[in-house]
């Protein structure tokens, strides 16, 4: 199968979904109008809520959202055979993913930008609230650790990517200043930034030879490093950092997208593995793991997490959520199906792909996954002409700066829910953000230290896509709930809610059996995966019981009325 005529063929159906479905969701479900107002501008602060032009926060939240695991997902997944997952990345994306994107956006904008979490007790009631914050505080903790943990990998594995990496940080600091604080348009300084940053990564591999030490870091080190900097960039307003590093990523990201496809029209690649696999050796059943392996490359609870989170509290004008919360969903499915071809068709022949997912344990290592994408990738780029060691820097560059993006996004994220539950409580000293961004960095940075060299975090990654979907589906239910409630049509949320919430509850017994079988040796796991799935069976029951007894009372006041 011709790698290039699957993509334009996914291209198109994401575009198709996006001009019809969509439009249905925001003009026909909740009826989306200019003249509504937003909290970024009747709650601006200058620190979270912040009035942002569309297509800049497009690039903040598409990159916040597009981190390593819409990547690393479908390049394990694909060991089950090219066809399952890219048809998952499809429909997932256009009528799941996007959806809850979307939806959790909207839903926001209309309580004050407050996050999905904090919702849940306005709509479901305080107990399901905070149910529901503890899980998503434990689904951060887990995204914290293990994107932690990826980069470091990947700075070790690719030394290149250091300099660059720097780089950008230091220029969108710089173009944050300029647009914020002289008044300069964004977008001539910011191509300015990001040549900066191309130029880098041209240098980026001299560099590492001229100091070879950077390349003998150990990982553990890293995840220090990065945490130091979550904290730094949780606790900064928006625009110093945040915005402005975002933007210059959503270039780094269409440059990126625009080269794979481009490398793949002109190589012209065949996808090498099967187009399914049904048993490959060692691995779970495809039915229900393919949807949980790739979480955020189809649907994602984290991303809900960001829509209400970060985004909902920068939106300027309300029917800018559809293409910010909608269409960059769909550029993470794109991501997604880029990695899906990069590690089926990124191999020289069908042999190299057989043996290098000979096995779930040969597939299933961080590095091989990884490798698997950036190598994969680096093949479509230097098609185009461009060095082959230079494009392998590129493709790594921009998935560290896409997993740092989620990284410190995370790390904010966790500020506001520690905050949240500290002012429910009474807890004064945390609800500053100061104290509140230490307390989560300080446990996740525990987490992925309590093994030798951070391997913490890569223990916890099947937890991870797990816990992930669990939001999701959660966060599906509090919004079909409110829906229910606003006399408007919540099939649509619904029905992805079922899906996705049977699939991870019967994927989370299967992994908490497994860790129950080794408790020695995985305990921690077998607790943290049975608390988590006890907390979203007590959540969702609580959602449920509030849709029936709403449905009941109104079918009771129909009966009274006739």
């Amino acid at each position: 199968m011709n790698a290039a005529l699957l993509a334009a063929l996914t291209f198109a159906l994401f575009a198709l979904g996006y001009r019809y479905y969509s439009r249905f969701l925001s003009e026909r479900v909740f009826r989306l109008s200019e003249d509504e107002p937003v909290p970024a501008r009747e709650l601006e602060d200058g620190v979270d809520y912040v009035p942002t032009d569309k297509h800049v926060l497009w690039g903040h939240h598409y990159t916040s959202i597009a981190g390593a695991a819409p990547i690393v997902g479908p390049a394990i997944a694909v060991i089950w055979g090219w066809l399952p997952a890219l048809v998952w990345v499809v429909v997932g994306t256009v009528f799941m993913g996007a959806v809850h994107d979307f939806s959790a956006l909207v839903i926001s904008l209309r309580h004050r930008g407050r996050s999905i979490g904090e919702i849940t007790g306005h709509v479901i009631g305080p107990r399901a609230r905070t149910l529901f914050l503890i899980i998503i505080s434990f689904l951060i903790w887990i995204v914290l650790a293990v994107f932690a943990f990826i980069i470091g990998t990947l700075f070790q594995s690719n030394p290149g990517a250091i300099f660059p990496i720097w780089i950008q940080i230091v220029a969108a600091t710089v173009l944050g200043w300029l647009v914020y604080r002289r008044g300069i348009a964004i977008l001539a300084p910011s191509l300015v930034a990001y040549a900066l940053l191309l130029a880098a990564i041209f240098y980026g591999n001299a560099f590492a030879e001229a100091y070879p030490a950077l390349g003998e870091i150990p990982v553990g080190t890293w995840v220090w490093i990065l945490m130091i900097y979550s904290f730094v960039a949780s606790v900064l307003p928006v625009w110093v950092l945040l915005q402005p590093r975002d933007y210059l990523n959503a270039h780094q990201l269409l440059t990126g997208l625009s080269l794979l496809f481009l490398g793949l029209v002109v190589l012209q690649p065949t996808v090498q593995a099967p187009a399914i696999n049904f048993a490959p050796e060692g691995a779970p059943p495809m039915i229900p793991f393919l949807f949980i392996t790739i979480a955020c490359g189809a649907i994602s609870g984290f991303h809900g997490l960001v829509s209400s989170g970060t985004t909902s509290k920068q939106v300027g004008c309300m029917t800018d959520a559809r293409a910010i919360g909608y269409g960059g969903m769909l550029g993470e499915g794109a991501l997604g199906m880029l990695a899906v071809l990069a590690a089926t068709a990124g191999f020289a022949s069908s042999a190299e792909w057989h043996s290098h997912y000979a096995s779930w344990g040969a597939a299933s290592g961080l590095s091989a996954k990884l490798d698997a994408f950036v190598s994969g990738g680096a093949t479509f780029v230097a098609a185009l002409g461009i060095p082959h060691a230079t494009a392998k820097t590129f493709i790594a560059v921009m998935v560290i700066a896409f997993a740092a993006t989620s990284l410190d996004t995370g790390a904010r994220i966790q500020r506001l829910v520690i905050a949240e539950l500290a002012e429910s409580y009474g807890v004064k000293s945390l609800t500053n953000r100061y104290a509140a961004g230490a307390l989560g960095i300080g446990a996740a940075l525990l987490l992925a230290v309590t093994q030798a060299d951070g391997k913490g975090g890569l223990i916890l990654w099947p937890l991870f896509g797990t816990t992930n979907q669990l939001v999701a589906g959660v966060s599906l239910l509090v919004i079909s709930v409110w829906l229910r409630q606003q006399g408007r049509a919540y099939i649509y949320t619904m029905v992805p809610m079922v899906f996705v919430g049977l699939a991870t509850v019967v994927s989370m017994l299967g992994e908490v059996r497994g860790y129950f079988g080794a408790f020695s040796e995985q305990w921690l796991l077998a607790i943290m995966g049975s608390l988590i799935l006890l907390l979203d069976l007590w959540v969702v029951f609580e959602g449920m019981r509030v849709l029936l007894t709403d449905a009941s009372r109104q079918r009771a006041a129909s009966g009274a009325g006739a």
